[in-house]
């Protein structure tokens, strides 16, 4: 399994919006392949700050299947515009501690 995380900063005044719109989306990212799940958690210091964690069998769930998919055109035109400046996404996977 990896982790995709990416740090959302939203425009001044556009979170009510984001949030809805991000609710309209989620559907679609939920459609791909490989997906496993996701979450959204605002920030508590900053109310315009978000992250976004989705979990997905591989790395190419998130980089291929996903932003190469018709849905990711979708995502884009209904969340992108919300962003600035536009963020870094990143992929993790565990480490057994154990």
């Amino acid at each position: 399994m990896i982790l995709e995380a990416a740090m959302l900063h939203i425009r001044e005044g556009m979170t009510e919006a984001f949030e809805d719109s991000f609710r309209q989306a989620s559907p679609l990212i939920s459609s791909i392949d490989g997906y496993l799940g996701h979450e959204l958690q605002k920030c508590l210091e900053d109310d315009h700050k978000y992250l976004l964690l989705v979990r997905g069998r591989s790395l190419e769930d998130h980089t291929i299947r996903f932003r190469e998919s018709p849905q990711y055109l979708e995502w884009k035109a209904l969340l992108h515009h919300y962003y600035c400046p536009f963020p870094a996404v990143e992929h993790f996977t565990r480490i057994d501690l154990e």
